[in-house]
C-alpha cells in the first residue's frame, strides 16, 4: 500500500506542474467535453452503480445511505450540466486581487494562483467525483478523490469517462486521480504525504472530519 500512496502524489505532484501551464481556452474546451462525456457513457456508469447499488442491498445498508449511493439519468444530467456550467465560470487563475505602489515606485500586486494537489475525501455520493474533478481542474488544482469504498464502481466509472474527454482534448496527462484502494488505512497514509498534498477537505460528517485533523 505504501508504493501504491507514495507512487500516486508523486504522479499528482508532476501533474500540478503541468495542469498550471494550460490556458483558460484549454480548461474550457475540455470542460465541455467532459459534460459531454458523462451523458454519452451514462449507461455504463448505471451498469457500474448497478454494482454498487447490489453490494450495499447485500450489507443491508440503510435505504437513506442508498438513496444517496444510486445514479439515475437525472442525476447524470445533473452532473454533465454542472460541468458545463463550471466551464462558464470565470478563471480564478492570475487574477489580480490587490494592487498598489509603494512611494519608492515600486508595484506590488497579489494574484491568484492554484493551490496545487488537493485531497478531498468524502462518502457515498458519486456524483461528488464529477463536481470535483470539474472544480479543480478549472481552478488549476490537481484533485485526489478518495470516494467512500461503497461507491469505487461508480467513482471508478465516472474517472473513466472524464479522463477519456480529458485525452480527446489533447491533454496527455491526468489532471485528477480516484484512489482505488478502499481500505480505510489509506487515508492515513495519504494525510502524512505532506510534502506532495496541499490541502485537505473532508467532505462529510463530524467523524470524517475529526479523523482528517487530528491525523493529517
Amino acid at each position: 500500500m505504501s508504493k501504491y500512496v507514495t507512487d500516486l502524489v508523486k504522479q499528482a505532484k508532476k501533474s500540478s506542474y503541468l495542469l498550471a501551464n494550460l490556458t483558460t481556452a484549454q480548461k474550457n474546451k475540455a470542460l465541455k467535453v467532459m459534460a459531454k462525456a458523462i451523458k454519452d457513457e451514462g449507461r455504463y456508469i448505471l451498469a457500474e452503480n448497478e454494482k454498487d447499488i447490489a453490494k450495499a442491498v447485500r450489507n443491508k445498508l440503510r435505504q437513506s445511505f442508498i438513496d444517496r449511493l444510486k445514479l439515475t439519468d437525472k442525476r447524470l444530467k445533473e452532473m454533465s450540466i454542472s460541468l458545463s456550467e463550471v466551464a462558464g465560470l470565470a478563471d480564478p487563475v492570475g487574477e489580480i486581487i490587490f494592487r498598489s505602489r509603494r512611494p519608492n515606485g515600486i508595484r506590488l500586486e497579489k494574484i491568484r494562483v492554484p493551490i496545487g494537489v488537493v485531497l478531498i475525501v468524502y462518502e457515498a455520493r458519486p456524483n461528488v467525483t464529477s463536481d470535483c474533478a470539474g472544480l479543480l481542474f478549472k481552478t488549476s488544482n490537481v484533485g485526489i478523490l478518495r470516494g467512500g469504498g461503497a461507491s469505487i464502481n461508480s467513482n471508478k466509472a465516472i474517472a473513466k469517462a472524464l479522463n477519456k474527454a480529458i485525452v480527446k482534448c489533447g491533454i496527455k496527462f491526468s489532471p485528477f486521480f480516484v484512489v482505488e484502494n478502499t481500505e480505510h488505512k489509506i487515508i492515513d497514509e495519504l494525510l502524512k504525504k505532506n510534502e506532495y498534498i496541499d490541502l485537505v477537505i473532508p467532505r462529510g460528517g463530524e467523524a470524517l472530519i475529526r479523523k482528517v485533523t487530528e491525523t493529517s
